[in-house]
């Protein structure tokens, strides 16, 4: 069973890339929770095709129709949500989704349907003869699921899957922004071999005060201008630079790695577990179970393999950590400063230059693509994925945590 999160807070989806829809169920969220749709929206639109220009050319609308899981006593504000309908000949159903709305404690049930689909682009993959893109899912999901399996677009290893990672993430990091002040921010850092020259962690430290606490007004800056940004990048001159680069390589017919830095301002400190739950285990194993991710790294990552300990632990005074090359992390626990993670993207696998490769009966071919929309580096849209990712397991963590704490108060029905 596919879980992202849990066992508290959990997100499942189902949907394959030219499907009819990715649908999405949140568990957990506590009771009491205002949720809008328009604040999930504005995280999916960053998501969708077409969002960016520098990846795929295919443009999908994304927008979400909340299904449960929400209730106000203004019904009509409730359910002034994105009609749907289904039809089925003569006879057609129509109905409104959600608005906005308190939480109910209840499962949250979403939908985002598919509507730029070009299926006929994936024959070149279909059947016992089809052919396999190098570096794709296309043989060893073929070789797995005994043949029975939906090639287009790469079915459920779509990044369009990601739909539901970025609708749970939604309701968590709202959840921990309403009730901590928490703030989860991407910037990427890196394209093929140009790096940028700043870094988001650099700068959220320089805003911190007394034990990594950073105000909301800066950072709400700084998410907006990153958001206007060429590349959603902190760093302006290596964005353009970026952008430039991606051009080029799109022309060529090859495409580009990338690495992108993650970083949760504000968590909640104490939260998580050591060993086997290990809140750095859950995070890097989320982030790093993302389509394309070949490495994470956690605070000053392999960087730490050269200093002594003198140099590396960092500093406790009264207010807090004075530094933070443990990424906000130890023994698997978080300690109030900044969360911080740099993801490194493989290269997109399905590019136009020719390749060796076999067809799914093994018969060695000069692979060469035929038709297909795709980006030329997947880092580009890979942000507020991997942002939603750390705020499910931060989520949970906070639950996991409160679980911990047992009031008799919460369990009094009558005075």
């Amino acid at each position: 069973m596919e879980i992202l999160g849990g066992p508290l807070f959990a997100v499942a989806g189902a949907g394959e890339s030219h499907g009819p829809a990715i649908t999405t169920i949140v568990f957990g969220c506590p009771p009491g929770l205002y949720l809008r749709a328009a604040d999930i929206q504005r995280y999916l639109d960053r998501r969708r095709p077409g969002s960016n220009r520098h990846g795929t050319p295919r443009r999908e609308d994304d927008t979400v129709v909340l299904l449960s899981g929400l209730y106000q006593e203004n019904l009509d504000a409730l359910t002034a949500g994105p009609t749907i309908s289904v039809s089925y000949g003569a006879e057609c159903s129509t109905t409104t989704g959600y608005a906005e709305g308190y939480t109910t404690g209840e499962p949250i049930a979403a939908v985002v349907l598919s509507t730029a689909k070009k299926s006929a682009d994936y024959a070149q993959f279909s059947g016992p003869t089809g052919e396999v893109r190098p570096g794709h899912t296309d043989l060893v999901k073929y070789k797995k699921s005994q043949g029975f399996v939906d090639p287009r677009g790469g079915g459920r290893s779509s990044y369009r899957s990601t739909i539901s990672d970025v609708i749970g993430g939604s309701i968590a990091r709202i959840f921990l922004a309403e009730r901590f002040g928490a703030v989860i921010l991407s910037s990427i850092c890196q394209v093929g071999e140009l790096r940028a020259a700043k870094t988001l962690a650099a700068h959220v430290e320089s805003l911190a005060g007394a034990g990594g606490r950073v105000p909301i007004e800066p950072l709400a800056e700084l998410e907006a201008a990153m958001e206007a940004a060429e590349i959603h990048s902190i760093d302006a001159d290596f964005a353009r630079a970026a952008g430039e680069l991606i051009k080029r390589t799109r022309i060529e017919g090859d495409s580009l790695g990338a690495a992108v830095e993650v970083v949760a301002v504000n968590p909640p400190p104490l939260v998580g577990d050591p060993l086997y739950q290990s809140l750095k285990v859950r995070i890097m194993g989320a982030l790093g179970g993302l389509n394309a991710v070949q490495g994470v790294e956690v605070g000053d990552g392999f960087a730490v393999v050269e200093r002594r300990g003198s140099e590396n632990n960092d500093p406790i005074r009264s207010t807090g950590y004075q530094r933070n090359s443990h990424g906000g992390l130890i023994g698997g626990v978080t300690t109030g400063m900044p969360l911080v993670f740099r993801v490194g993207f493989k290269p997109t696998s399905t590019i136009v230059k020719p390749q060796q490769s076999v067809r799914k009966d093994l018969s060695e071919i000069e692979f060469r693509l035929q038709k297909g929309r795709h980006d030329p580096c997947v880092g580009v849209r890979a942000g507020v994925t991997l942002e939603s990712r750390v705020a499910i397991e931060l989520m949970n963590a906070v639950l996991m945590h409160a679980a911990m704490h047992v009031d008799p108060a919460h369990f009094r029905l009558f005075v």
